[in-house]
């Protein structure tokens, strides 16, 4: 019986006696160390009571015993409803439970781990849906049936098909599947980004990476002039890249347009060292040499004529 049906909200007088007897199966269910003392008792409606005890468990702090008691119409006999162990006011709680998908956050992957996709996920949109039906009254769909039509009518009158040559059959040629051009294009997926998800992914990007970062504010330049910059395809191109400098805190990562850091490509240009000017030879004069110094006593004049006619030349 709940509380709002109840006749009166003091306890029955009975039940709230019952001590000893509420006692007696708490001490049944969780040993007589782990029961404390008598805490009070709440009328849960009529003839029904419960009486709290204190829990001594260490690792339930703040919790307690609750045991109900009841007693029927007119009986004098108190008789036990069940035992529970039931937090309290100061107790410590576990949080409140959260979906998975509502608990994960950016970093939280690691190797192995598979993150499945809504298949009403604002973040995506459909893509290529692989029809290759052509629109109704299409000129490709025409030219599908005509030549449905013209194979029906070979077979009907077991007519050899291949040996009649194309020009004969005024049948234009096949036109490429969509999916086949799809494919050849790389826009074969089931699903692409849709305008939320791009703008989401815009967000998280430009707060991590974008011109309001302190790294950006002491920035000599931004990324939109760094060579190190890869564009990104799509419509994110005209505000994002990817870093290419192993030296940037960036490197690897999509920036912002406006994002810049120390490692700018043409924030220091180192200048090249001066060339040395080239060896200045005086031809002017001559410088007679000895031919063999290591000879003791030589000298200039130890010289033969077609030395000495040698070194005037």
């Amino acid at each position: 019986m709940s509380a709002a049906t109840m006749r009166s909200r003091t306890p029955d007088r009975a039940c709230a006696e019952a001590v000893e007897l509420a006692l007696a199966a708490a001490v049944e269910a969780a040993g007589e160390e782990s029961v404390g003392e008598h805490l009070g008792v709440v009328a849960d409606g009529d003839r029904v009571v419960t009486h709290f005890f204190d829990c001594r468990e260490p690792a339930y702090r703040g919790w307690r015993w609750a045991v109900t008691v009841a007693r029927a119409s007119r009986a004098k006999v108190v008789t036990l409803d069940e035992t529970v162990l039931l937090p309290g006011s100061d107790a410590l709680l576990a949080p409140e439970w959260v979906p998975w998908s509502e608990r994960l956050r950016p970093g939280d992957m690691g190797p192995g781990d598979l993150l499945p996709t809504e298949a009403e996920d604002l973040r995506l949109e459909p893509g290529f849906t692989g029809e290759d039906a052509p629109p109704p009254n299409s000129l490709v769909s025409e030219e599908t049936e005509r030549s449905r039509d013209l194979e029906e009518l070979a077979e009907a009158e077991d007519a050899d098909v291949s040996a009649v040559p194309p020009s004969a059959l005024n049948i234009p040629p096949a036109r490429g599947s969509i999916s086949a051009v799809a494919e050849e294009l790389g826009m074969r997926r089931a699903r692409v980004l849709s305008r939320y998800g791009l703008h989401t992914a815009a967000d998280r990007w430009d707060e991590a990476y974008g011109a309001k970062t302190p790294m950006a504010q002491a920035a000599p330049a931004a990324c939109a002039t760094c060579a190190f910059l890869l564009p990104l395809a799509g419509s994110l191109k005209q505000a994002f890249g990817v870093c290419a400098n192993e030296f940037s805190p960036a490197d690897g990562r999509v920036v912002s347009l406006a994002y810049g850091c120390g490692g700018h490509s043409e924030a220091a240009v180192m200048p090249k060292p001066p060339r040395p000017a080239p060896p200045v030879i005086d031809e002017t004069k001559v410088d007679l040499l000895p031919l063999h110094p290591d000879r003791t006593g030589g000298s200039v004049e130890d010289t033969t004529p077609a030395e000495e006619e040698l070194g005037h030349s």
